[in-house]
């Protein structure tokens, strides 16, 4: 079953979910549009997430094969989160690009990609400034005159990060460099002040000495950083912040002694998030089974897999989503069908004739089309959603809603290429069910 879909649609929010779509990407927003199967989890995920506003911190691992909805399902849940005023930042793990390992570079993806109801990413600057603007604010409601309201601004500001100050003092140097460098009119090295703030390297060594500070932002100083970052989110009027590591799995395949480190450093982030120094952080890790349960992953550190360990002996249906791990278990014909049903709906809503679109993609043709996807896949349901629904838009109702002779019983027959796979859909397409399908209707 679905969360009942909002009877009113805007245009912007079905163009952006159906565009998603029709590139075989998961759409960053409208998600809400889209979900088939998640009600089950709403409301405990919701009660921890009104846990998270009002001062706790959350770890939450989402486990899942490919094709199983896991990027679905972070961005579904980030929207939430959103909705109640959180910041949100998805980061990618690779060996390459963002190390687990290396937990500076983790948050410097994390306010790169930072991201508020009312800012795209990066978010950062505006986060800060309103930050400062709440400053004066509080200190005009307490009655400070203008000509000391700079000075009051600077006693709530070391006031508001003394606990961040005991681990990352220069946390706070940096926000005063760069409210100095503002002042001063300064915009250049205000930029590259707030760009040391958000964890980026090499950052010019003038900008770094207006600011008081030294160095780039190390593997411990970024726990820090991220204590301070959500101290100005929480002041600046934001309840929370909510964030992604996507992928981990990725560890699997790095070096042994690497994958020792982040697997550690997991660790570390999971003890910081439970004794409670991050409040207001929602913190989401994703994988596969594989990663969480086999020797190359998570099971190669005892301690962390003690922390992850969750009971999925029982039925599915019975999973308890209050748990530290959920299971996302793909999807089954039936349900891959609902959501087709559900994207020919959405579709139909914003077309020109939504009765032709009904008519030629009725049920039964839907059901036909995620069977005939699978079967070019191996058979294997669960692998289907992405290019499933990018048929379905991109090549069955695009056409229908274009061509008013268009009839995909008569006019179209499943083409799927090995160019338009993934690796993992590739590895399971044989070769003579990707040549074409045609539909027997």
């Amino acid at each position: 079953m679905s969360a009942p879909r909002p009877t009113v649609v805007s245009a912007a929010r079905r163009r952006t979910a159906i565009d998603a779509l029709r590139r075989g990407a998961v759409p960053e927003s409208g998600l809400d549009l889209l979900a088939t199967g998640l009600d089950r989890f709403e409301s405990a995920l919701d009660a921890e997430l009104d846990a998270v506003a009002s001062g706790a911190s959350v770890f939450k691992a989402v486990r899942g094969e490919y094709g199983s909805g896991k990027t679905f399902f972070t961005r579904w849940l980030g929207e939430r989160a959103k909705q109640r005023n959180f910041a949100v930042s998805e980061i990618q793990i690779s060996e390459n690009e963002t190390p687990l390992h290396k937990l500076e570079t983790v948050y410097r993806r994390l306010t790169e990609r930072l991201a508020t109801a009312s800012f795209p990413p990066s978010a950062l600057r505006p986060v800060v400034d309103a930050w400062f603007y709440a400053l004066e604010e509080d200190a005009l409601a307490a009655g400070v005159d203008e000509e000391d309201l700079a000075g009051e601004v600077e006693r709530l500001l070391a006031a508001r990060l003394t606990e961040v100050s005991r681990h990352a003092p220069s946390f706070a140097a940096a926000l005063r460099g760069y409210r100095s460098a503002l002042t001063e009119g300064d915009e250049a090295t205000a930029a590259a002040v707030l760009a040391w703030l958000g964890g980026q390297p090499h950052v010019a060594a003038a900008a770094r000495r207006s600011a008081g500070v030294r160095g780039d932002l190390d593997h411990f100083g970024a726990l820090g950083f991220l204590q301070g970052l959500l101290t100005v989110l929480r002041d600046s009027g934001h309840r929370g912040l909510f964030v992604v590591l996507d992928e981990v799995e990725t560890l699997q395949r790095v070096r042994s002694d690497a994958r020792d480190k982040a697997l550690n450093a997991l660790r570390q982030l999971i003890d910081e998030v439970h004794s409670g120094r991050f409040p207001g952080l929602y913190l989401v890790i994703t994988g596969t089974p594989a990663f969480f349960d086999g020797q190359q992953g998570v099971q190669r550190l005892a301690p962390l897999a003690q922390r992850l360990a969750t009971d999925f002996t029982t039925d599915p249906r019975f999973d308890n989503p209050r748990a530290v791990q959920l299971r996302l278990t793909g999807f089954t014909q039936e349900s891959l069908t609902a959501l087709g049903m559900n994207i020919r709906d959405l579709y139909a809503s914003g077309a020109a004739a939504p009765e032709r679109i009904t008519a030629h993609v009725d049920d039964v043709y839907i059901a036909d089309l995620a069977r005939a996807v699978a079967g070019s896949l191996g058979g294997k349901v669960g692998v289907a959603p992405r290019l499933f629904l990018k048929k379905l838009v991109g090549d069955v109702l695009d056409r229908v809603d274009q061509f008013e002779d268009f009839d995909p019983r008569q006019h179209y027959r499943l083409t799927v290429t090995s160019t338009e796979l993934t690796d993992v859909e590739r590895n399971l397409a044989s070769a003579s069910s990707a040549d074409g399908i045609h539909l027997e209707l």
